[in-house]
C-alpha cells in the first residue's frame, strides 16, 4: 500500500532548508474549496484596461468560480462594476466577453430590463405586483477601483483599497512601461490547462528552467543578461526582470530602429492571480491571468496592449506571434508534465533550490508564494516586512 500523502507544511521555517509545498495543494478538492474562499474570492482581479471601455455602454465581463461580473461604463462616464444576474428569477443577463450595451441591460428570459448604472428600468407586468418597489431591484454592485491604468474588482467588502493591498508597484512598472496609462487593447488569447492555477504560477516564479528546460525559454534567455537576473518579493506583489545584452535581433526581426516600451524583460505579479509584463525590444505590454476553473483546471487569459499613438512594428508584432505560438505552448507542456507527476505515489514533497545571496537561479520567490497560500487558508495573517526580507 501506498502511503497517504501530508498536508502538513511549516511556514515559518528558514527557507533554505524547506521542503516545498505538499503535491496534495495541486489537486485536494477540499484545498482548492479553502482557496476558493480565502484567496480568490477575498483578493483583487484584474479585468481590463481603462482603454478597453472608452465609451458609454462598453462593457468586460469577467467570470470566475461561478460568479459573473460586468465592467461597464455609464452614460455618467463612471465605470462600475455589477453582478450579471437578473434581480427577478436569477437569470445570466450578458454572455459576450466585450462588447457595447446600448442604454439598456434587458434580461433575455423575462425581459426586465437595467439601466446601465444597474438601477432597474423596468418590469413587465410588475404593476401587478403589491408592494414592488423597483428601486429595491437593481443590480448587486461589486467593488471597482482602478490602479496603473487597470480596472480590478473584489468580492471582498473589506478588502484594503486596491492601491494599499499593492503599494508600491506601479511606482516599480513605469521605468519598464512608459505607456502603461496611453496603451490600446490588441488582443486576448485564452487557453484552458489541465493543471492546478498554482502550478501555472510556480512557472513563472522562478528563473531556474529558463537555461534547461526547452528551447524556447533557451531563446528568451538569450536575450537577457541572466547573471543580472533579479527576483524581488514585496508583500503581496513580486517583480522578476533581467537586464539587456547586445543583441542585433530578437524574435526574429532586427532590434535596429524599433520602438519599445523597455530593453529589459519585466515581470510583475499582483496576488493572488495577475500579470503584468514586457519582453524586451518588444512595444507591447501583456497581462497574463490565471482563473482557477476547478482543483486541476485553468483558463489562461493573455492581453496584449500597444501604444495609441504610434503603429506598432513588425518586432512587436512577431513577440506576440512568438509568445502564443512558441513560449506559451512550452510552458504549458510543462505545466502539464508538473501536474501529472503530483500525482504519483513516487512523490510528495521535494526541495526548493534556495541560495542565500537569492541569486537568479533560486527559488525564493516560489516559497514566499506558496507561504502567502498557505497562511491565507489557514487563517494566518501573514506580515509582509518578514516575507519580504526573507
Amino acid at each position: 500500500m501506498h502511503t497517504e500523502k501530508t498536508l502538513d507544511w511549516d511556514s515559518n521555517g528558514r527557507p533554505e532548508m524547506a521542503l516545498t509545498l505538499p503535491s496534495r495543494y495541486y489537486y485536494d478538492a477540499d484545498i482548492f474549496r479553502r482557496e476558493t474562499e480565502e484567496i480568490f474570492f477575498k483578493g483583487w482581479h484584474c479585468v481590463c484596461h481603462d482603454s478597453e471601455i472608452p465609451k458609454t455602454g462598453d462593457f468586460v465581463k469577467y467570470d470566475m468560480m461561478g460568479q459573473s461580473v460586468l465592467l461597464i461604463r455609464g452614460e455618467d462616464g463612471k465605470v462600475r462594476a455589477m453582478h450579471n444576474v437578473c434581480q427577478h428569477r436569477g437569470t445570466q443577463l450578458i454572455e459576450a466577453r466585450r462588447g457595447n450595451i446600448r442604454r439598456t441591460i434587458v434580461c433575455p428570459y423575462h425581459a426586465w430590463a437595467y439601466k446601465l448604472d444597474g438601477s432597474l428600468r423596468a418590469a413587465p407586468r410588475s404593476e401587478c405586483l403589491e408592494g414592488f418597489d423597483g428601486s429595491k431591484y437593481g443590480l448587486k454592485q461589486v467593488r471597482v477601483e482602478i490602479y496603473g491604468g487597470f480596472w480590478y474588482i473584489t468580492f471582498d467588502a473589506s478588502a484594503a483599497p486596491v492601491e494599499q493591498e499593492f503599494a508600491g508597484a506601479v511606482e516599480a512598472m513605469r521605468p519598464h512601461m512608459p505607456d502603461l496609462d496611453n496603451v490600446e487593447f490588441v488582443e486576448e488569447v485564452e487557453y484552458e490547462v489541465d493543471a492546478n492555477w498554482k502550478v501555472i504560477t510556480d512557472n513563472a516564479i522562478e528563473g531556474y528552467h529558463f537555461k534547461l528546460s526547452g528551447p524556447v525559454h533557451k531563446e528568451l534567455a538569450s536575450l537577457i543578461d541572466f547573471d543580472g537576473y533579479t527576483l524581488t518579493a514585496n508583500g503581496n506583489w513580486w517583480d522578476f526582470k533581467g537586464p539587456p545584452i547586445k543583441v542585433d535581433s530578437a524574435f526574429g526581426h532586427p532590434v535596429a530602429g524599433q520602438n519599445y516600451q523597455s530593453d529589459w524583460f519585466y515581470n510583475i505579479q499582483l496576488w493572488p492571480l495577475t500579470t503584468i509584463y514586457v519582453f524586451p525590444y518588444a512595444d507591447v505590454i501583456g497581462t497574463f491571468n490565471s482563473i482557477p476553473i476547478g482543483p486541476e483546471k485553468t483558463l489562461l487569459r493573455f492581453g496584449h496592449y500597444a501604444p495609441k499613438d504610434r503603429e506598432q512594428g513588425e518586432l512587436s508584432k512577431a513577440s506576440i506571434k512568438w509568445f502564443n505560438e512558441q513560449l506559451g505552448p512550452e510552458d504549458i507542456w510543462l505545466n502539464l508534465l508538473v501536474q501529472r507527476g503530483l500525482h504519483s505515489f513516487g512523490f510528495d514533497q521535494g526541495r526548493y533550490l534556495i541560495d542565500a545571496e537569492r541569486g537568479p537561479n533560486s527559488e525564493h520567490l516560489l516559497h514566499h508564494y506558496h507561504k502567502l497560500i498557505f497562511d491565507a487558508i489557514n487563517g494566518k495573517t501573514p506580515d509582509p516586512k518578514r516575507m519580504a526580507a526573507e
